[in-house]
């Protein structure tokens, strides 16, 4: 019987990959590094084989009688340094496509990102068309997500038939690694001390891990499907995250020079900062993008945009009850006060501007 593999089958959208190939009937392979943490998938009647993408001997014997392939391994944190993220994305990317090509494999789906397309201009949203124009912000994971694509797109003209999804931000139940759902996460443990304006395109994980199927199943060889749901400005995705959960939302919103000013003065100071100038520069961008093309061509549609936030926020609250706040928590009286005062003083300049 062939043989689906899947990498990164412990992270979010790989288990997710994993289990909709299952109920597909597919028969299952999944890589994990050594020591890698399981509770993804370990309900699941799949192969493991303990292979990382950037090492090309283990990737090759994880190859052998594969027929179809699901590149979902990759490096997602923003707080990754440009080396882990360049390694795990684009020499991953590398070697996995390559040894694929070498073993014959039939059809390859490649697990990329609508941070690898940029940012719209803020006047419409963004597709597939768009040529990437994320690295003057930059962002280091995006440029190594595109980077990431053009090696795969290399790959693919040299013969393995690639296609490529473009996934938005994803949320749902089963992110042990923290990576996307880290957003929610620190939201219900009131550690987003302040943000600006912003937006972001959310999607849940099943919605994706049935868009991959589907990209292997339907899409054009060489193509890329933005994944994509609900367009969240900042203001409304914390709003009904406050909303569903019952805590109260970040009391603190700045403009960008200002939150980019203290997010500097964050990281001077020893430990952990808070928020970086990374993140707000990433939560300040229009991350707004239709799927009119995945759904055209191959016949995918999201469901109701606040199911991923719901899942995450039950999830995390399985998962943490203890540390996520409960329904009815309220930010730091000292954030609801600066942000208090932040609203009189910004609104006091727009009077005198008017």
């Amino acid at each position: 019987m062939a043989i689906t593999l899947v990498t990164g089958a412990t992270g979010l959208v790989g288990s997710h990959v994993a289990r909709a190939l299952l109920a597909r009937g597919d028969n299952v392979r999944v890589t994990v590094p050594e020591h890698a943490t399981m509770d993804a998938i370990a309900d699941l009647d799949v192969e493991v084989v303990v292979a990382d993408a950037t090492n090309r001997g283990e990737m090759r014997r994880a190859l052998r009688g594969v027929d179809r392939f699901f590149h979902v391994s990759d490096a997602t944190m923003l707080r990754a340094g440009w080396g882990d993220l360049y390694q795990a994305n684009v020499i991953g990317t590398r070697i996995a496509l390559e040894e694929a090509l070498r073993a014959g494999v039939q059809r390859t789906v490649h697990t990329s990102t609508i941070a690898a397309i940029g940012p719209a201009d803020g006047r419409s949203t963004a597709d597939e068309t768009q040529v990437f124009n994320a690295a003057r912000i930059g962002l280091a994971y995006a440029n190594a997500k595109a980077e990431a694509e053009r090696e795969a797109l290399r790959v693919c003209a040299q013969g393995l038939p690639v296609v490529i999804v473009n996934p938005a931000h994803v949320l749902g139940r089963g992110d042990v690694h923290r990576s996307s759902t880290e957003l929610v996460r620190r939201f219900l443990r009131r550690e987003i001390p302040l943000y600006v304006d912003g937006a972001l395109c959310i999607v849940g994980a099943e919605d994706v891990a049935r868009g991959h199927l589907l990209a292997e199943e339907r899409g054009s060889v060489g193509e890329r499907y933005i994944l994509g749901g609900r367009n969240f400005t900042n203001d409304r995705l914390f709003a009904d995250l406050g909303r569903l959960s019952g805590v109260e939302p970040p009391a603190v919103k700045l403009p960008l020079h200002a939150a980019l000013a203290l997010a500097r003065g964050f990281e001077a100071l020893p430990g952990r900062p808070p928020i970086t100038v990374e993140e707000i520069r990433a939560l300040s961008q229009q991350w707004a993008f239709r799927s009119t093309k995945a759904k055209r061509e191959l016949g995918w549609s999201p469901g109701h945009h606040e199911q991923p936030l719901i899942d995450t926020i039950e999830w995390y609250r399985e998962r943490e009850p203890e540390a996520v706040g409960r329904v009815g928590t309220r930010q730091p009286l000292a954030l609801r006060a600066v942000g208090f005062g932040v609203g009189r003083v910004l609104g006091a300049a727009r009077l005198l501007g008017d």
